[in-house]
């Protein structure tokens, strides 16, 4: 039986009112990327947003670390607020989704899990970020995730690799390029055929952008028709991160608002 190591857990809280509702980010991000969702939210639900292990204010991710951890760590937020209702970017909707199958969960909405499917590989760049991160490359590391998860994929890397020498001056987003390798491995663990969600008995919506990389929006498709209980909206004129700050939040809040009421 698997051991899991104790860490503290912590998240941010919006709204005292209306269903509650937590927030689940994706990867090179914290609790912090999801705030204007947040407050977007919050004159009709309580919103919880906790920083994942290794990220923000909570605890550090211990060796191994996995789908299995951050699976516990969810069922400790859902226990401690009472929440039921789970929204998950990327790699935070694939914990989500695989907590459904056993977490009382029971409105679920998904931003596109990059599971992996179809003969795509989401998480091929990892051999590459790691030797670069090994040699103290933050910025090349920084720049193989954002080619290789679908980011700037229209932009050479070598035009990539200034623009990403800028970003890491930042202490946060530093900070949060070697935790790529905790997304890296729920990714992995939850390799597996797409049928294996047909357990999943939560009301589900499946969020996607209309200028996502295909291979996400592959990944809804396919598991369109193996929920039970499942609803397809596809954005307008945003990609991957219209959850995040940066993106277009208003768009997600939306549907959320619908989905969650």
């Amino acid at each position: 039986m698997e051991t899991l190591a104790r860490t503290d857990i912590r998240w941010r809280a919006f709204g005292d009112g209306g269903p509650k509702v937590v927030l689940l980010h994706g990867g090179l991000q914290s609790s912090a990327n999801l705030t204007r969702l947040a407050h977007l939210l919050a004159g009709d639900f309580t919103v919880y947003v906790p920083d994942r292990r290794g990220r923000g204010a909570s605890g550090p991710a211990a060796a191994g670390h996995g789908l299995r951890a951050e699976i516990a760590d969810l069922a400790a937020v859902l226990d401690e607020t009472g929440a039921r209702n789970v929204f998950g970017l990327s790699s935070g909707a694939v914990i989500a989704l695989r907590a459904a199958m056993e977490l009382p969960i029971e409105r679920l909405a998904l931003y596109e899990p990059p599971l992996k499917h179809g003969g795509h590989d989401p998480v091929a760049w990892l051999s590459r970020y790691e030797a670069e991160l090994s040699r103290g490359r933050t910025a090349a590391a920084f720049t193989t995730v954002v080619k290789g998860t679908g980011g700037a994929r229209l932009l050479p890397r070598p035009a990539l690799l200034p623009l990403a020498g800028l970003a890491v001056r930042n202490p946060e987003i530093a900070a949060l390029v070697p935790t790529m390798r905790l997304d890296a491995a729920v990714v992995e663990d939850a390799a597996g055929l797409l049928s294996t969600y047909a357990m999943v008995e939560a009301e589900t919506l499946l969020l996607g952008g209309e200028r996502s990389p295909a291979y996400l929006t592959a990944v809804l498709i396919g598991l369109e028709p193996v929920l039970p209980r499942v609803r397809r909206v596809t954005l307008s004129g945003v990609g991957h991160l219209a959850a995040d700050n940066s993106g277009k939040p208003a768009l997600v809040a939306a549907e959320l608002r619908k989905f969650f009421r």
